[in-house]
């Protein structure tokens, strides 16, 4: 006889996953559910969800990158439970980021003998990195004017107006006034003439950009360090630079070698990049380097002792994941100078197939330079029937996310498009982007043309121009709608 037995969870083990009364109700939005539910269910409720989020590889609008080799992630998988700041537990961790720190110092021309060890620190991003090095050269000037009696109540940035919206947080959160210096049409990055004449007694540093958020462009150090040379000289001030290479520091020592921006300037005293932008790591990691150990107050590092053996320390965030520090030192070692190179000029050859492609149009204006960061912003020749603010909205519908936005002052009459080039950026996506950007450009003149035909004989079209603007209507919404219906593949 056989003897049968009663399945437990038979509901659930009856029904497939979309079947299961798990599904079949929305879950609590802003209150923790009072019991749990099964794995697998939990998986596919959330992952339907974040189908709903655009496609990485298509945000063209983003500098972080967004596609690394197989074998870089295993390692992050790896080591995605390790805690960084655990040194004592972590010690080779700890090993790689100091590797890390050393290998940026010397490519930004850092003065360190050959067996030294550089000054820096791995971050969560430029953002830390920045406010990690404001609060240096605050105090390096607080110390110095207390020490010649004089009042550190006023401390001051010169920057161009033009600056990632991070420089404005540490400016609130520190307690520091942002002197900006205006743009202008046609000249979209700081103007060191204009950013000298801003400096006075309380100026803690001017900070130049290496690759504009706005442009890609990279601004002129090399002559502010001239310009600040001369004003420091004429009336005995000291006061520094900082670059803030957050795009740039990984494209400009492998397209532009001879360019000087870096620690080859007396002035420049530190600088900060981005390993998730052209350094090729996911987000987030960041680091800031300093030119010598002088130029780090040495209070502003902690030491710790309660997770092992003494520990320095010298970050806002305490913990935070080894799994980026380990991915920066596995490019570095696995690209190489030149493989970082052929990145870049890879990635600056499919900018140059995008400009081509978008002169050709006749419809718009290239804004960014030849010489910057790899990517193109461009603006409309005649935006009297749309704008860049349309184009960006319709190329959604391809699976595109390009952003239109208006410039910094003084130049917030100009609006403009930009792409960003990454490493994942094919030759036949630039050519797709193109063709896409054509069409949606061709449907809004064909639908203002049918308007501006209803609005001929004093407002009262003729049964000639009715049918015509009918047979444009109906041939514009086909093709938005056959457009939606293809939108997914992309």
């Amino acid at each position: 006889m056989v003897i049968s037995s009663t399945v437990a969870d038979y509901d659930q083990n009856l029904h497939s996953t979309f079947a299961s009364r798990y599904v079949r109700t929305s879950l609590p939005r802003f209150k923790m559910p009072d019991q749990p539910i099964p794995k697998d269910a939990a998986y596919q409720i959330i992952n339907d969800e974040l189908m709903l989020d655009g496609n990485p590889r298509l945000n063209l609008a983003s500098f972080v990158t967004t596609w690394m080799e197989p074998e870089c992630d295993k390692l992050i998988m790896s080591s995605i439970n390790k805690n960084y700041v655990d040194m004592d537990e972590y010690p080779v961790t700890t090993e790689l980021q100091n590797r890390c720190v050393n290998m940026i110092a010397r490519l930004f021309h850092a003065p360190i003998g050959e067996d030294d060890a550089a000054v820096g620190v791995g971050t969560v991003g430029s953002s830390e990195a920045i406010m990690l090095a404001g609060l240096a050269f605050k105090r390096k000037w607080q110390a110095k004017r207390k020490s010649q009696g004089k009042t550190c109540d006023n401390p001051n940035i010169v920057t161009g107006s033009n600056v990632q919206v991070c420089w404005e947080k540490f400016a609130r959160y520190f307690e520091v006034e942002l002197k900006e210096v205006k743009l202008k049409e046609g000249y979209y990055v700081m103007d060191p003439v204009k950013a000298v004449e801003l400096v006075d007694e309380n100026t803690i540093c001017v900070a130049a950009i290496l690759g504009s958020t706005m442009t890609g462009e990279f601004e002129d150090v090399k002559l502010l360090n001239e310009l600040l040379t001369k004003k420091n000289e004429e009336t005995g001030w000291d006061v520094p630079i900082h670059v803030d290479a957050a795009s740039g520091g990984f494209v400009a020592p492998f397209l532009y070698p001879d360019l000087k921006w870096d620690f080859q300037l007396p002035l420049v005293k530190s600088i900060n990049v981005s390993g998730h932008k052209y350094g090729l790591v996911y987000a987030g990691v960041g680091w800031v380097v300093w030119r010598t150990k002088d130029d780090l107050p040495d209070e502003l590092v902690f030491h710790i002792n309660y997770l092992g053996s003494d520990q320095p320390t010298f970050t806002l965030n305490f913990s935070k994941g080894s799994s980026q520090i380990i991915a920066q030192y596995y490019q570095f070692i696995r690209l190489g100078f030149e493989g970082y190179k052929n990145v870049m000029q890879n990635c600056n050859e499919n900018v140059t197939v995008l400009k081509e492609g978008l002169e050709k149009t006749g419809r718009f204006n290239i804004i960014s330079k030849d010489i910057g960061i790899p990517l193109l912003a461009f603006s409309l020749k005649d935006n009297s029937r749309y704008t860049v603010f349309d184009i960006s909205e319709s190329l959604r519908r391809f699976g595109w996310i390009i952003p239109a936005y208006t410039m910094p002052p003084d130049a917030q009459h100009i609006s403009v498009l930009r792409v960003v080039i990454r490493e994942d950026f094919s030759h036949s996506l630039a050519d797709r982007l193109i063709a896409d950007i054509v069409k949606v450009v061709n449907e809004m003149e064909d639908a203002q043309s049918v308007a501006s035909m209803s609005r001929a004989h004093d407002g009262t079209p003729s049964e000639d121009v009715t049918r015509d603007m009918q047979r444009g209507i109906t041939k514009y919404w086909r093709q938005f709608t056959q457009g939606k219906k293809t939108s997914s593949v992309c």
